[in-house]
Protein backbone atom coordinates (compact mmCIF):
# COMPACT_ATOMS: atom_id res chain seq x y z
CA UNK A 1 0.00 0.00 0.00
CA UNK A 2 1.37 3.32 -0.67
CA UNK A 3 2.30 6.03 1.75
CA UNK A 4 0.06 9.13 1.15
CA UNK A 5 2.27 11.92 0.44
CA UNK A 6 2.29 14.80 3.13
CA UNK A 7 2.61 18.09 1.13
CA UNK A 8 4.85 21.16 3.26
CA UNK A 9 4.06 24.49 3.22
CA UNK A 10 6.44 26.80 1.25
CA UNK A 11 9.30 27.35 2.77
CA UNK A 12 9.69 31.51 3.08
CA UNK A 13 12.71 33.89 3.53
CA UNK A 14 12.16 37.40 4.97
CA UNK A 15 14.08 40.18 6.42
CA UNK A 16 13.33 42.87 9.01
CA UNK A 17 15.07 45.42 7.56
CA UNK A 18 15.76 48.34 10.73
CA UNK A 19 17.12 51.85 10.48
CA UNK A 20 17.38 53.94 13.55
CA UNK A 21 13.82 52.92 15.29
CA UNK A 22 12.65 52.30 12.37
CA UNK A 23 11.69 48.82 10.36
CA UNK A 24 10.94 48.51 6.88
CA UNK A 25 7.65 47.12 5.32
CA UNK A 26 5.80 46.29 1.76
CA UNK A 27 2.58 46.57 1.07
CA UNK A 28 0.81 43.89 -0.49
CA UNK A 29 -0.95 44.62 -3.56
CA UNK A 30 -4.68 44.19 -3.48
CA UNK A 31 -4.71 41.80 -5.68
CA UNK A 32 -2.11 38.75 -4.55
CA UNK A 33 -3.38 35.60 -4.06
CA UNK A 34 -1.73 34.88 -0.67
CA UNK A 35 -2.27 38.24 1.52
CA UNK A 36 -3.42 40.70 -0.36
CA UNK A 37 -3.85 44.32 0.94
CA UNK A 38 -1.63 44.00 3.86
CA UNK A 39 1.67 45.13 5.06
CA UNK A 40 3.99 42.59 5.15
CA UNK A 41 8.16 42.10 5.26
CA UNK A 42 10.34 41.85 2.46
CA UNK A 43 10.91 38.52 1.66
CA UNK A 44 9.94 35.49 -0.59
CA UNK A 45 9.87 31.78 -1.83
CA UNK A 46 13.14 29.25 -1.18
CA UNK A 47 13.52 27.98 -4.24
CA UNK A 48 14.18 24.09 -4.80
CA UNK A 49 17.70 23.45 -3.04
CA UNK A 50 18.50 27.21 -2.34
CA UNK A 51 19.27 28.03 1.10
CA UNK A 52 16.71 30.23 2.89
CA UNK A 53 19.47 32.54 3.63
CA UNK A 54 20.55 32.62 -0.08
CA UNK A 55 17.04 33.16 -0.78
CA UNK A 56 16.66 36.06 1.58
CA UNK A 57 19.95 37.97 -0.34
CA UNK A 58 18.45 37.19 -3.62
CA UNK A 59 14.63 38.27 -2.78
CA UNK A 60 15.69 41.41 -1.30
CA UNK A 61 17.85 42.32 -4.32
CA UNK A 62 14.58 41.65 -6.36
CA UNK A 63 12.00 43.02 -4.35
CA UNK A 64 13.87 46.26 -2.75
CA UNK A 65 17.02 46.79 -4.83
CA UNK A 66 19.75 46.27 -2.09
CA UNK A 67 22.61 43.85 -1.63
CA UNK A 68 23.22 42.30 1.86
CA UNK A 69 25.74 39.86 2.90
CA UNK A 70 24.16 36.04 3.36
CA UNK A 71 23.42 35.91 7.21
CA UNK A 72 25.37 33.26 8.82
CA UNK A 73 23.74 33.13 12.28
CA UNK A 74 20.34 31.78 13.10
CA UNK A 75 17.30 33.31 12.06
CA UNK A 76 15.66 36.26 14.51
CA UNK A 77 11.91 34.12 14.32
CA UNK A 78 10.64 31.37 12.25
CA UNK A 79 6.36 31.13 11.80
CA UNK A 80 5.41 27.82 10.97
CA UNK A 81 1.74 27.60 9.95
CA UNK A 82 -0.62 25.25 7.89
CA UNK A 83 0.00 27.80 5.26
CA UNK A 84 3.70 29.08 5.06
CA UNK A 85 7.04 28.15 7.47
CA UNK A 86 8.64 31.40 7.52
CA UNK A 87 12.24 32.23 8.53
CA UNK A 88 12.86 35.55 9.63
CA UNK A 89 16.41 37.18 9.90
CA UNK A 90 17.31 40.82 11.09
CA UNK A 91 18.72 42.69 8.48
CA UNK A 92 20.38 45.73 9.79
CA UNK A 93 23.31 46.80 7.06
CA UNK A 94 22.98 46.38 2.75
CA UNK A 95 24.09 48.81 0.15
CA UNK A 96 21.59 50.68 -2.15
CA UNK A 97 18.64 52.42 -1.28
CA UNK A 98 15.33 50.34 -0.39
CA UNK A 99 12.73 50.84 -3.15
CA UNK A 100 9.87 48.96 -4.39
CA UNK A 101 10.58 47.53 -7.06
CA UNK A 102 8.78 44.46 -7.57
CA UNK A 103 5.59 46.20 -9.08
CA UNK A 104 3.90 42.82 -9.35
CA UNK A 105 3.71 42.07 -5.47
CA UNK A 106 4.14 45.68 -4.01
CA UNK A 107 2.58 49.07 -4.63
CA UNK A 108 3.84 50.33 -1.46
CA UNK A 109 6.62 50.19 1.11
CA UNK A 110 7.63 52.52 4.13
CA UNK A 111 9.49 52.74 7.31
CA UNK A 112 7.65 52.67 10.05
CA UNK A 113 8.17 53.23 14.06
CA UNK A 114 6.79 50.25 15.60
CA UNK A 115 4.28 52.25 17.15
CA UNK A 116 2.95 53.13 14.16
CA UNK A 117 3.89 49.44 12.20
CA UNK A 118 1.60 47.40 14.95
CA UNK A 119 -1.47 49.58 14.07
CA UNK A 120 -1.02 48.80 10.16
CA UNK A 121 -2.89 45.72 8.93
CA UNK A 122 -0.35 43.32 8.63
CA UNK A 123 0.38 39.72 7.13
CA UNK A 124 0.81 37.85 10.28
CA UNK A 125 -0.27 38.63 14.40
CA UNK A 126 3.16 37.68 15.62
CA UNK A 127 4.78 40.67 13.69
CA UNK A 128 4.09 43.27 15.93
CA UNK A 129 6.30 41.55 18.85
CA UNK A 130 9.07 40.19 16.09
CA UNK A 131 9.44 44.11 15.39
CA UNK A 132 10.17 44.66 18.98
CA UNK A 133 12.49 41.87 19.14
CA UNK A 134 14.08 43.51 16.08
CA UNK A 135 14.53 46.74 17.70
CA UNK A 136 15.76 45.33 20.87
CA UNK A 137 18.57 44.10 18.87
CA UNK A 138 19.82 46.92 17.50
Amino acid sequence: MAQPTVSRPPLIAAGILVVGRKILLCHRLPSREWFPDVWDLPGGHVEGTEKPTTALVRELREELGVSIAEPDGRCLARISTDEFDLRVWLVTEWSGTPKSIANDEHDEIGWFAESSAIGLRLAHPTYSSLFAAALRLT
